[in-house]
């Protein structure tokens, strides 16, 4: 039996602005309506949540994150899943992709089958698709993915995931100055796949190669990929300079000195850039030693390193990157939420039904208070 919910005394945030003096009105997981407080058919609605003057917000998404609460998607089993979308949710992710890491032909499978076989559930938040990251790498940008399983790309590796997961493979990253990869990047635009660029020591050229044929996505900008040089602008230039790409940030502070950030905020604009975790196995728990794609990684003062000093994905959680760019950039609430919600929503080709509090949109909703605790999942 459907239920008709207001949800009143609210800052509604928008891609836009924050609405005052508005309600939002949903049903059966829709928004029906968002009206002014005062023109509201009362007498219509069933249920309401007093928001207590706090922000309305649409659910985060994160496109690139490994797994947390002590559980990697590459362990492949139901409770990895449960554990992963309960903090997210927690943490006010209501949307996110199970990326894979670099391994093994039949691991990386079987952990797509695992994302493809899983049931989303109410407690928890939903996992929309799969980030293949990786194995179509350069070794000299690999971070934090095992050397051993980075290959050449070939595109049965990729038909092979798409027919073991259906429609659930979302975005592919990959090295575009590699030889094959065009040919995968084209494959991925004719099945409006994303495909991004990563791990990459592509030159100025060949990233625009990939671009012109179709990546879309920088995946976590600066990270793992040829530095900016001003003869050879590389990957990094070719992202921060096309309007076409959409770029990763890691912005937990660590990955990311603040003024990298500005530099793509004002190359990018809050139009394009994303706000993802790339969160690892040890988010949400203490400093201690952990595994990322078999490897071990140490985490200390919440920054994760393997025994060589790379970065190995973050702590970090979506809630927290978007307060970063309020608290620390100046960042308008309104701006940084749309880069952590509708941006991705764009970015994977789900933004006609989520990313935004929109009419007829899913009501994947959260209230958050000034201090930036989640308070309520809708």
């Amino acid at each position: 039996m459907k239920t008709t919910t207001l949800i009143k005394n609210i800052r509604i945030i928008t891609p836009y602005e924050v609405l005052h003096n508005y309600g939002v009105i949903i049903s059966d997981g829709k928004i029906k309506a968002i009206e002014s407080e005062q023109s509201i058919n009362v007498k219509s609605i069933e249920k309401t949540i007093d928001g207590k003057g706090q922000y309305l917000s649409p659910g985060f998404i994160d496109i690139h994150n490994h797994g947390n609460s002590g559980y990697d998607f590459m362990d492949a089993t139901e409770e990895a899943i449960d554990k992963i979308g309960q903090y997210h949710l927690k943490n006010g992710v209501t949307s996110y992709l199970g990326t894979i890491i670099t391994q093994s032909y039949e691991y990386m499978l079987r952990a797509a089958k695992n994302i493809a076989d899983y049931k989303n559930k109410n407690n928890s938040a939903s996992i929309v698709g799969i980030h293949l990251e990786g194995p179509f790498f350069s070794v000299d940008k690999k971070g934090a993915q095992p050397e051993e399983y980075i290959i050449e790309p070939y595109l049965d590796f990729v038909k092979d995931v798409i027919n073991i997961s259906g429609n659930k493979l979302k975005m592919v990253s990959l090295a575009p100055e590699k030889d094959g990869s065009t040919k995968i990047i084209s494959f991925l635009k004719q099945n409006n796949i994303t495909a991004a660029m990563a791990h990459s020591n592509a030159t100025y050229d060949e990233a625009m190669n990939g671009i012109n044929n179709g990546i879309t996505v920088a995946t976590h900008l600066y990270n793992g990929m040829r530095e900016l040089n001003h003869r050879e602008p590389g990957i990094i230039g070719a992202s921060l300079n096309d309007d076409r790409v959409y770029c990763e940030l890691i912005y937990d502070r660590i990955h990311l000195h603040d003024a990298a950030v500005k530099i793509a905020l004002k190359m990018k604009g809050s139009d394009k850039i994303i706000l993802v975790s790339d969160a690892m196995r040890a988010a949400g728990l203490k400093d201690d030693i952990y595994e990322l794609g078999g490897q071990k990684v140490t985490v200390k003062n919440g920054a994760a390193r393997l025994d060589n000093g790379n970065l190995a994905g973050s702590t970090l959680n979506i809630k927290t990157a978007v307060y970063n760019m309020v608290k620390y950039l100046n960042v308008p609430i309104h701006e940084a939420v749309k880069m952590a919600s509708l941006n991705p929503a764009k970015a994977i080709g789900i933004d006609k039904h989520k990313g935004s509090i929109e009419t007829d949109k899913d009501a994947d909703l959260i209230l958050i208070d000034d201090e930036f605790n989640i308070t309520h999942i809708v």
